[in-house]
C-alpha cells in the first residue's frame, strides 16, 4: 500500500491563477478542453476558477465540475459568505468538490488593503472555514501573503482554521518574496509550532517574482509540505507561478534525494504544454526547462560527443519521459567533428575520413556566418565537396491559379533526364496542387513528412525558403528551395528531395561513393 506521507499532491491552478496572466485568458470551451488534458495528465486537484468573479467564470467552473470526474475540482472564494456560497454552487456537482477560501495575514495587507485588525481577520478566517465546511468536508484555506506575515500570528491562524475544519492549509508566497532556505524554515517552523498540523495537508503556492518559485516549492516539500500549487508553463500573475512540469520532473529525477513522488503521468507533459500555448497563443521561451524547444537540444561539441557515446553524459532525463519524441542536436559553430559525422550518418551518409575533413572545414566556415546550420545546409556542403550529384528532375515552368472562388490548379513543366514532361495538378490549396502536379509528372508518391516555408529576410520582398522532407524506404530525404515566389520555392524543394532520393537509390545499388 502506498505511503501517503511520500506522495506530493499536485494542485493545478492554470485555469484560475494562470489565466490571470496577461494575454492568457480563455473562453469556457478552451478551459474545458484544457481541464480534460489536465485530467489525462493526472493532476490531483484542478482549481477551475473564481466563481464569484463573473457569470462566465461561474459557468465555466460549473461545466468543468460536471464533466471532469477524476481530479478534485476547486473553486476559489474570498473569506466571506457570498463568495463561498457561489463557489459551492459552482463545484457542488463535481465528483470531489473543494472550496478554497482565503484572506490576508500580513500586516502590510491588513493595514493598507483590508484596514482591519489581526483579531478581526482571524475571526473572519474561522467563520469562512466553518461556513465552507457546512457544504463539504474538503475545505482549503490560504493566509494570503504568508511569507511577509508575523510568524506567530500566522501560526495562530493556521491552528485556528484547522480547528474549524480546514483539511488543507496553503502557505502562499503571494508576491514571490521568499528565498528557498527562508521558505523551508517557515514550513518547518509551522510544523513545530502548530499543535494540530497533522490533521491537515500543508500546501504551498509560490510566485516567481525573483525566479525562485520552483526552488521555494521544493524546499517546502523537503520540510513537510505535501501539496504544491502550480501551473502549466509557469503562467500566472506578474512573473508567474511555480511551473508544474519543473516541479514534477525535479521530484521524479531526484527521487533518491526527495524520497517523494506524484501521480502525474509525465509522458503527457509536453502535450499539455503545447495545448496551453495553442489556446493562449503565449509560447514558452526556447530555453524553458522541460518543455522549451532547446530543453533537449545540444550544440556544444563536447556535449554532442558525450551524448552520442552515452545519453546519460548530458541528459538527466529522456525527452520521451515528458512526451517529446527525441533529442535534437543543433548544428552550429560550437559543434564538433564527431557530431557532424553522426548527423550525416543519420541522414544516410557514411563518409571516409578525408571526405569528412573537407566537409568539416566548409561547415565551420559557414557556421561563422550563419547561426544555425540545417540539414539542407549540411547536405549542400556535402554535395559540393564530396558528392556533386546529378539532377534527374528539373523545374522548367510553373503556373498556379488559386483563390476563394477557384479550384487551386498548378500547371507545370519539368525536365526529366533531358526530356520535357508536363501535367496539371489539383489540390485543396496552391501548394497541394503544385505537389500533385510534381507527383503526376514524376510518377512518384512518397510520404510527405515535413513541409515548411520561412522568409530569408524581413519585408514583403523577402526570398522564401522552403523545406520538404519525403520518406523513402524507411529513411528521410530533405529538399530545399529558395525563390521570391514561395510556390516556386516549394516546388524546387520537393524536386530537390526527389533528386536526393534518386541519389540514395543509386548509392544503394553501388552507383555512388561516399555513402554506404
Amino acid at each position: 500500500m502506498e505511503d501517503s506521507q511520500q506522495r506530493v499532491f499536485i494542485f493545478d491552478t492554470t485555469l484560475r491563477d494562470g489565466e490571470q496572466s496577461p494575454g492568457c485568458s480563455m473562453n469556457p470551451d478552451e478551459k474545458l478542453h484544457l481541464a480534460r488534458q489536465l485530467e489525462k495528465l493526472g493532476v490531483d486537484i484542478i482549481e477551475a476558477g473564481f466563481p464569484v468573479a463573473s457569470e462566465g467564470d461561474f459557468a465555466s467552473v460549473r461545466q468543468i465540475a460536471r464533466e471532469i470526474r477524476g481530479p478534485q475540482i476547486a473553486g476559489l472564494a474570498r473569506a466571506n459568505l457570498r463568495d463561498i456560497d457561489r463557489a459551492w454552487e459552482a463545484v457542488r456537482e463535481a465528483a470531489s468538490p473543494r472550496i478554497h477560501t482565503f484572506i490576508s495575514s500580513s500586516d502590510i495587507h491588513l493595514k493598507y488593503q483590508l484596514k482591519k485588525s489581526r483579531k478581526q481577520v482571524l475571526k473572519e478566517a474561522c467563520e469562512a472555514v466553518k461556513h465552507a465546511c457546512a457544504f463539504t468536508g474538503n475545505v482549503e484555506f490560504s493566509p494570503m501573503d504568508a511569507t511577509r506575515s508575523d510568524r506567530e500570528y500566522l501560526s495562530d491562524m493556521v491552528e485556528a482554521v484547522i480547528d474549524c475544519g480546514a483539511t488543507t492549509v496553503n502557505i502562499p508566497d503571494t508576491v514571490g518574496y521568499a528565498i528557498p532556505e527562508e521558505f523551508g524554515e517557515l514550513i518547518a517552523y509551522l510544523f513545530e509550532r502548530v499543535k494540530n498540523i497533522s490533521k491537515a495537508i500543508i500546501s504551498v503556492h509560490c510566485h516567481n517574482d525573483l525566479g525562485l518559485a520552483v526552488a521555494n516549492s521544493l524546499s517546502a516539500v523537503r520540510n513537510g509540505a505535501r501539496q504544491i500549487e502550480c501551473t502549466i508553463n509557469g503562467i500566472g500573475e506578474r512573473a508567474g507561478n511555480a511551473a508544474m512540469e519543473e516541479i514534477v520532473m525535479a521530484l521524479g529525477t531526484r527521487r533518491g534525494l526527495f524520497g517523494l513522488h506524484t501521480g502525474i503521468r509525465t509522458e503527457n507533459i509536453y502535450q499539455t504544454s503545447r495545448l496551453l500555448t495553442q489556446i493562449t497563443g503565449v509560447r514558452v521561451q526556447p530555453n524553458k526547462a522541460i518543455v522549451g524547444q532547446n530543453a533537449f537540444s545540444h550544440e556544444s561539441g563536447i556535449h554532442q560527443d558525450g551524448l552520442i557515446k552515452e545519453k546519460l553524459t548530458y541528459e538527466i532525463m529522456t525527452p520521451q519521459s515528458v512526451g517529446m519524441p527525441e533529442s535534437h542536436i543543433v548544428l552550429g559553430k560550437h559543434s564538433g567533428r564527431h557530431a557532424i559525422a553522426k548527423h550525416l550518418k543519420q541522414l544516410g551518409y557514411d563518409l571516409r575520413d578525408e571526405e569528412l575533413a573537407r566537409v568539416f572545414v566548409r561547415f565551420k566556415e559557414l557556421a561563422d556566418m550563419k547561426k544555425d546550420i540545417f540539414d539542407e545546409d549540411l547536405e549542400s556542403i556535402l554535395y559540393e565537396e564530396v558528392l556533386r550529384i546529378e539532377e534527374k528532375y528539373k523545374l522548367v515552368y510553373l503556373n498556379v491559379v488559386s483563390g476563394n472562388v477557384a479550384v487551386p490548379t498548378a500547371t507545370m513543366q519539368m525536365e526529366i533526364e533531358g526530356k520535357i514532361a508536363q501535367d496539371a495538378g489539383f489540390g485543396v490549396g496552391p501548394v497541394d496542387a503544385t505537389f500533385d502536379a510534381i507527383r503526376k509528372i514524376t510518377k512518384t508518391n512518397y510520404s510527405l513528412m515535413r513541409y515548411t516555408v520561412n522568409a530569408v529576410t524581413g519585408g514583403t520582398d523577402a526570398q522564401g525558403e522552403a523545406t520538404v522532407q519525403l520518406k523513402y524506404n524507411g529513411r528521410s530525404a530533405s529538399g530545399h528551395g529558395a525563390h521570391p515566389d514561395v510556390l516556386v520555392a516549394s516546388a524546387k524543394a520537393y524536386i530537390n528531395a526527389l533528386n536526393r532520393i534518386e541519389w540514395i537509390k543509386k548509392s544503394e545499388s553501388g552507383g555512388q561513393t561516399g555513402k554506404r
